[in-house]
């Protein structure tokens, strides 16, 4: 019995040693939670105006050029670009993503070129032999527009030269702290919309044409949609972590309060076996 009393006291400590490190995990991704949120938040006020102003040109113009418009190809190839973590311990942060872009894959006919961002998806798919053309592996957080710039800007190339038809992004969504979603868009080609009376694009003339300011636009605005989505992801990343250790450590306190009761029960078991030794002692002595 005394043995077995030590072993609840060793698994006791080792709750507890490890109730503290998610404790104290919890409280950095909240800090970094805070600060993450604090930057999509400006940066998505900031793009919100120019991918608004741009996307209302696309879908209500008739000058944006056929090649971006859906349908003025068929789709033989695509692009995809995923969006996932460099770390772990953020419950079902990148299987979330990773299921939802093997899905997507499965679920169509074309080939698949994969542009990984997070060292997670990255390693996932490198394993089963996928297609990368493109890659980041720093932490997500830590990206800057121009590294944004030139991660997207091959695929747009690839795009324009025909050796991939369409371009999708599958990232994760920020809806709150405690609730984020996986989303699979596309950003390229444009789907096509009827132009809305009085629609703002009639009310401007394009210099030097229409063809070449939709040629500049195009690239800006699928590098601020990788950008803000890198960004947005990346505030997920650190929701979902703070959840993740917010219920590791209420696990662990759960499984200590269990421990602490088969820790006295043992306890007073022990001593109740030594009080009838000593009463069994006495009276054979007698």
């Amino acid at each position: 019995m005394a043995e077995s009393i030590q072993d609840i006291k060793r698994r006791i400590k080792s709750v507890s040693s490890t109730s503290r490190i998610t404790n104290s995990m919890k409280l950095v991704s909240a800090g970094k939670l805070r600060k993450a949120k604090a930057i999509y938040e400006k940066t998505n006020e900031n793009s919100h105006f120019i991918t608004k102003a741009i996307s209302e040109l696309f879908n209500s113009g008739e000058d944006v050029p056929q090649d971006y418009l859906e349908g003025n190809r068929e789709v033989k190839n695509i692009a995809y670009v995923i969006l996932t973590s460099s770390r772990g311990l953020c419950g079902g942060f990148n299987s979330n993503v990773i299921r939802a872009a093997e899905q997507e894959i499965a679920n169509s006919d074309a080939g698949a070129y994969l542009v990984t961002v997070g060292s997670k998806g990255r390693d996932y798919f490198a394993k089963r032999d996928y297609n990368i053309v493109g890659e980041y592996m720093d932490a997500p957080e830590a990206i800057t527009f121009l590294e944004a710039k030139a991660l997207i800007e091959p695929v747009i190339e690839m795009y324009d030269r025909g050796e991939v038809d369409k371009v999708v992004l599958v990232y994760t969504a920020f809806k709150s702290a405690m609730e984020q979603v996986v989303r699979v868009e596309t950003m390229l080609p444009f789907a096509s919309v009827e132009p809305e009376e009085n629609a703002i694009v009639n009310q401007i003339d394009y210099e030097p044409s229409a063809e070449v300011v939709f040629n500049y636009l195009i690239p800006k605005y699928v590098e601020m949609q990788i950008y803000s989505a890198v960004i947005e992801s990346a505030t997920c990343e650190h929701a979902a972590r703070r959840m993740a250790m917010e219920n590791a450590t209420d696990n662990a306190n759960e499984m200590l309060a269990k421990l602490d009761l088969t820790y006295n029960r043992a306890r007073q078991t022990a001593i109740t076996n030594e009080i009838i030794e000593i009463v069994a002692g006495s009276e054979a002595q007698n």
